[in-house]
């Protein structure tokens, strides 16, 4: 079975969804693909704020529950929310806070679906999930021990309850989405073109990278076909390492990427925190291939000159 190109009008048009947290890099860009191929799309985040040929819907998850609106009449909700985890210093309050934006919230929601109309869930995770590897993982390993893996397991399993109640509900465990405009890449590649950028910590550590369109695609096909069930691993087919990353994005940025940045240092800058770029997984995406999804960048340097012109 073929994948579907991200704005090809499928037997998902004339489908009602909400997509939570749609400020967001990649709740954006879920909303503005689903109201370019036909869908009636509500854009939900905590100011209601707009997106073109959506109707904006504000809610907060810490105030209150879900609006009725998020759900009636809905068939489909997308939740990608959550406070990012980088880079910022994971202090307890902050920890509580990226903790509850995304296991609270998504308990609110599964609520209001289980009691209201949706019967497609597709949640927000990550390759966090694993915890560091060195070796390949799929959606059937279990989860790591670190912060980050007790959290996307706490958060999986705060939306599985839904299936319960008919709803189909689709984890997707998202590695490190690469975008022009936002995201990791613009920095990186702001720090490359200054003659700093380079590995981290040696670049040893593995580097899951999707390009955002990929991501999109994977999330439309998750919401489209029934027979994606679960968790499914958002990230390219061929992650590589974080020092061939830097030297990939240096090539091609025409800069050096020798100059590395020790551990100490960003342990230093942000502590605990600093795991989430000195940690990482070869997650593969055996479930959306075996579905049949077909990747549009499914080599780092292609999508990098495809994002950086």
């Amino acid at each position: 079975m073929a994948s579907r190109p991200i704005l090809e009008r499928s037997e998902g048009v004339g489908m009602k969804i909400a997509v939570v947290g749609s400020t967001g890099l990649i709740g954006g860009k879920v909303a503005e693909a689903l109201v370019a191929r036909g869908d009636e799309v509500i854009a939900v985040s905590r100011r209601g704020l707009p997106i073109e040929g959506a109707t904006a819907l504000a809610w907060d998850p810490v105030a209150t529950p879900p609006p009725p609106e998020l759900t009636d009449g809905v068939d489909a909700v997308v939740n990608m929310a959550g406070r990012p985890v980088a880079p910022v210093r994971w202090t307890e309050d902050n920890k509580k806070e990226m903790r509850e934006s995304r296991v609270g919230t998504t308990r609110s929601l599964v609520e209001a679906i289980v009691a209201g109309d949706p019967k497609v869930f597709v949640n927000a995770s990550a390759v966090g999930y694993y915890g560091p590897s060195d070796d390949p993982v799929v959606e059937s390993d279990g989860p790591g021990e670190d912060f980050l893996a007790d959290m996307c397991l706490e958060w999986e399993d705060a939306a599985m309850p839904a299936t319960d109640h008919g709803v189909r509900v689709v984890p997707v465990r998202t590695g490190i989405v690469l975008d022009s405009d936002e995201g990791a890449l613009p920095p990186l590649a702001k720090a490359t073109k200054m003659f700093v950028g380079g590995p981290l910590a040696g670049g040893r550590q593995w580097f899951p990278w999707i390009h955002i369109d990929d991501q999109i695609g994977i999330i439309l096909q998750a919401i489209d076909d029934p027979d994606v069930v679960g968790p499914i691993n958002a990230a390219s087919p061929n992650p590589v390492r974080q020092k061939d990353f830097a030297r990939t994005l240096g090539r091609i940025l025409k800069r050096p990427s020798f100059l590395p940045t020790p551990a100490f240092a960003m342990r230093l800058l942000f502590g605990e925190g600093a795991t989430a770029v000195l940690n990482g997984q070869p997650a593969l995406p055996a479930a959306i291939e075996e579905a049949g999804y077909e990747f549009r960048h499914p080599h780092l340097e292609g999508a990098l000159r495809d994002l950086l012109g």
